[in-house]
């Protein structure tokens, strides 16, 4: 495939990770065809940038396991059902070498997101903000966190240490 297939595929997960953070602040949802996207543009960037057979099995492998546990994590009211399929599609890209990492960071920052808001929630929503139906959302008690930020963010963590940034960057010089 040409250099300009794989930076577009390589391009998508960055991108894709903005889109999520975006999307489950403002709506406190994850659509189901991000998660789609991301799989199959893996299977694009792992052939434009010659990922073997085998180290695809690898990251598919990884992708299931995540998935398998966050399906878990769903089931008993953890976490939503669009952040287990968004944590299922990053754990894909990021593959053995950066999921322990991966993992680490959105536990970090799921911690510091679940803190700032219960912190937020603790004060008075302010006047401005009650024009605002998605600050309303955030700020009721009785909903959730939007992990998808979290998720977004450990993986953006990630992505300079990985394969597809450096096949970025194999383009670009």
């Amino acid at each position: 495939m040409s250099e300009a297939v794989s930076f577009a595929a390589v391009l998508v997960f960055p991108v894709a990770m903005a889109f999520a953070a975006a999307s489950d602040l403002l709506t406190m949802t994850i659509p189901n065809r991000l998660s789609l996207a991301l799989v199959a543009a893996f299977f694009v960037a792992a052939a434009a940038t010659g990922l073997g057979f085998g180290a695809t099995g690898v990251h598919v492998a990884v992708g299931l396991g995540v998935l398998s546990a966050t399906f878990a994590m769903f089931a008993f009211g953890w976490i939503g059902g669009g952040d287990a399929k968004l944590a299922a599609a990053i754990a894909l890209w990021v593959g053995p070498d950066q999921a322990v990492p991966f993992l680490i960071y959105t536990a970090i920052l799921g911690g510091v997101l679940a803190s700032a808001f219960l912190g937020f929630r603790a004060l008075p929503i302010p006047a401005f903000a009650l024009r605002e139906e998605w600050i309303q959302r955030l700020h009721a008690p009785g909903n959730g966190v939007p992990y998808g930020i979290a998720l977004a963010g450990g993986a953006l963590m990630v992505f300079p240490e990985g394969r597809w940034f450096q096949a970025v960057a194999a383009v670009l010089s």
